[in-house]
């Protein structure tokens, strides 16, 4: 189960109670306080594990408690110290505080561990309490309470590349194709329901991390379907693939600005984003016919075909676009995630954009 917001209450650990005793030993007169200090509780920290990407395993949990600290005891000895709470989750998840919304912590690195919540010192056990004028103090002080706050965790996948798309525009295929996640490929619309991550494997040594998203309709940005909710997860991403499906009835110009529009009603930032375009599943229609598409597209942009992406080995009897001056759309290529039609030029220019 995939699951990106959650609401928690976290508490660390209260401090505990000082001892109050006396030493009781044969032939040792008035041996006077020997009660120990309270045991400090336990403190609430934030690991990022790169491990786990949902934070599903919160889910039934309302309350998150570290452990308390241990009563002091006789013979000075200390309590024990309460154990830790460490709150595993996954990188991009940001701490937001329910009440106020306020952004509290941003972890982003695997590995990152923060102490969130401290833990209640323990209290002083009555040997501190001995003086001239108290030689016999009963008194011993409690533990100080823990910290407690209510949070709201919210998921933001971190990638590389972010699919764009309508339903059904190929985006499943594409990654199932290139990486190693295992989406849903149907004939129907909405078959992935939740974000996917996907490593792509550019040779050995390299790869990059792509995310796909459910579909985006029309009006998304306003509540409708499924991709506005889960738009987030293309926050982070460094560059954006649109993907345009030429065997659609939908013109492809028309594609192209309605999902543009949609990402800059929901987030201006994510709209100035570094983008490429890729026109999908070419293979349903003649090369004559894509090339058609391929102009129509580039004219709708105001750009001229040319042979930029000839050193990727894209195939030479279609048309494409690559930028020379480094602005959107970074290129424009023709794919088949079905037939493989130019899919390894797609990896080594999406590899070059994200290099740069």
């Amino acid at each position: 189960m995939f699951v990106d917001s959650v609401e928690l209450k976290l508490s660390s650990g209260k401090g505990g109670q000082g001892c109050s005793s006396f030493r009781r030993e044969k032939f040792v007169n008035k041996g006077g306080p020997d009660g120990g200090d309270g045991g400090r509780g336990g403190d609430v920290w934030f690991v990022v594990d790169k491990n786990t990407d949902t934070l599903s395993h919160f889910k039934g949990k309302t309350h998150l408690k570290a452990k308390n600290g241990r009563p002091g005891m006789p013979r000075k000895c200390a309590g024990k110290t309460g154990e830790s709470l460490y709150v595993k989750v996954p990188p991009g998840t940001q701490v937001i505080d329910k009440e106020t919304g306020e952004l509290l912590l941003d972890l982003t690195e695997d590995g990152q561990k923060v102490k969130f919540l401290e833990g209640g010192k323990g209290g002083l056990g009555n040997v501190h309490f001995k003086s001239s004028t108290n030689q016999r103090p009963t008194y011993a002080q409690p533990g100080k309470p823990g910290q407690e706050r209510e949070v709201r965790l919210e998921l933001k996948l971190i990638a590389d590349v972010g699919l764009v798309g309508f339903p059904n525009v190929g985006k499943s295929t594409l990654i199932s194709t290139i990486s190693n996640a295992h989406p849903e490929v149907a004939n129907y619309e909405f078959t992935t329901l939740t974000p996917k991550l996907g490593v792509v494997a550019i040779d050995d040594y390299r790869s990059f991390v792509m995310a796909d998203i459910p579909g985006i309709i029309e009006g998304a940005s306003d509540g409708r379907g499924l991709g506005i909710e889960f738009l987030k997860h293309i926050e982070r991403t460094k560059t954006l693939l649109f993907m345009i499906d030429a065997a659609n009835y939908r013109e492809v110009a028309q594609q192209f600005e309605a999902l543009k529009n949609e990402l800059e009603r929901y987030s201006e930032e994510l709209a100035k984003r570094p983008y490429a375009i890729a026109l999908t599943r070419i293979d349903a229609i003649t090369t004559e016919e894509a090339n058609e598409k391929m102009i129509e597209l580039l004219n709708a942009l105001k750009l001229q075909p040319n042979n930029g992406l000839k050193k990727y080995g894209v195939d030479e009897n279609y048309l494409g676009y690559m930028s020379d001056e480094k602005v959107n759309p970074l290129f424009v290529m023709p794919i088949s995630s079905v037939s493989k039609v130019n899919i390894q030029p797609l990896i080594f220019a999406l590899a070059d954009i994200i290099g740069k």
